[in-house]
């Protein structure tokens, strides 16, 4: 079959503030705050479109390169300590695709005082870059100030009193001044907190809404799979080997080109919600408490709600989120049977629990490929697995395995230069963050 799957970037941008935001309940919908707050703060500066969405989206991904819970909530406080080092992981994440890369670029900068910058002559950036990196600055540090269960136009004054307080330190004077126009304003606080400001953001933000090929969709999907992967050395390869041991299989088994890409899709994106398991459980070197069990549990749930909120992504959802379940019933967390799980289920299930077992974890070490069959073999006669599709593994396993090896040594190639950052780029002086980057001949811009 073929299928038209007119996906837009901007949902896949908006589902991937949402996975991000999950990390902790004290961070829902920060990431669509500060967008709202970024392109209102454009527009009232008379802007272009081109900037003002920008700025959107930067608000959506910003802090997308925190990828680790304590330092996401550490983000929460007005006055962060070293703002420096999720900013720059968010950078070298966003700028490999494309269409993000320029929005990259704010986010990289998007913690800089303004008062050190001014002193510093701009550093050399890009006028662009320097205007929206402090936007994006000053939208968020707004967000951070805002208590969603507080009657929100009786905080307005006090948020403005407290960002006044930084006005030609923190942020810009002119976008302070903005700031105080917008939020003497009513509409301005109430659509923030609105449960609706999501489609007034992608209403008014429509430039940005490219539609994406399926090649683009593999590209942003693998970024996708970095976020939930790279939190643990132990994870850091796992949706690449499970992609690539499920676009092979697919074909195997008698899926199309384009249907065996949308299963690689599916395994980068089958472990999203895993975004809601604390790194302590992820590197846990002991057994699960019960209570640690059960999150790790609710993963494949919450990358099932997760996807439902991307139209047209078709059985992609499915095939991703289904991967726990079991052809018996006995899987989760909605515990279908064989009558309910589409073949394309049945290969990410089986390329997951493959990719799984021949991975190190901090509590085993991974075994050869001949031991995994082994036992999902034994999985496949409880009527677990899909016993053909097990067939087709067995009789294919070196094509299979070599495809993982590859994929997952590519992933561990991209592991290291994403964590490859020098120290002093987390150290909250400005200048020292400069004079390093300059000694190293990097450019800024």
């Amino acid at each position: 079959m073929h299928l038209e799957l007119h996906i837009l970037l901007s949902e896949l941008v908006e589902c991937l503030a949402e996975a991000v935001d999950l990390v902790s309940p004290a961070l829902a919908d920060h990431h669509k705050r500060v967008a709202y707050i970024s392109f209102n703060i454009a527009r009232e500066m008379g802007l272009s479109l081109e900037e003002q969405n920008n700025l959107t989206l930067a608000g959506y991904l910003h802090d997308g390169g925190g990828l680790s819970s304590k330092e996401r909530l550490e983000a929460l406080r007005f006055e962060v300590e070293n703002p420096y080092q999720h900013a720059e992981l968010g950078f070298r994440l966003f700028s490999k695709f494309k269409p993000l890369a320029s929005i990259a670029q704010l986010i990289r900068y998007h913690h800089l005082p303004w008062g050190e910058v001014e002193k510093a002559g701009g550093f050399n950036l890009p006028e662009w870059v320097l205007r929206g990196s402090s936007i994006l600055h000053l939208a968020d540090r707004i967000a951070v100030l805002i208590d969603p269960h507080k009657d929100i136009i009786g905080q307005a004054n006090g948020i403005c009193k407290r960002i006044g307080e930084y006005s030609g330190k923190m942020f810009d004077p002119r976008m302070v001044t903005i700031f105080t126009r917008l939020a003497a304003k009513e509409f301005f606080w109430l659509d923030l907190l609105a449960p609706t400001k999501n489609t007034h953001l992608l209403k008014r933000a429509s430039h940005f809404n490219i539609e994406l090929d399926l090649e683009a969709l593999v590209s942003i999907t693998k970024l996708f799979g970095q976020i939930i992967d790279f939190r643990s050395s132990f994870t850091a390869t796992h949706s690449s080997g499970t992609a690539a041991c499920a676009e092979i299989l697919a074909r195997l088994v008698g899926f199309s080109e384009q249907e065996s890409l949308m299963l690689k899709v599916a395994g980068f994106l089958h472990d999203l919600g895993k975004i809601v398991v604390p790194e302590s459980v992820l590197n846990k070197n002991a057994p699960l408490t019960q209570v640690e069990r059960n999150i790790v549990t609710s993963h494949s749930y919450y990358t099932y709600r997760l996807l439902q909120s991307i139209n047209n992504l078709g059985p992609i959802t499915s095939w991703a989120a289904l991967h726990h379940e079991k052809l018996n019933g006995s899987g989760y967390p909605f515990h279908l049977n064989a009558e309910s799980l589409s073949l394309g289920s049945r290969v990410i299930s089986i390329s997951d629990i493959f990719i799984a077992l021949t991975e190190d974890r901090p509590y085993r070490k991974g075994i050869s490929p001949a031991d995994s069959l082994q036992i999902m073999s034994q999985m496949a006669e409880r009527n677990e697995l899909d016993a053909k599709l097990m067939v087709l593994l067995c009789h294919n396993c070196d094509e299979i395995n070599e495809a993982r090896i590859k994929a997952q040594n590519q992933a561990v190639r991209e592991y290291q230069e994403f964590w490859d950052i020098p120290a002093d780029c987390f150290l909250n002086n400005l200048n020292s963050l400069t004079q390093n980057y300059l000694e190293m001949g990097r450019p800024i811009d």
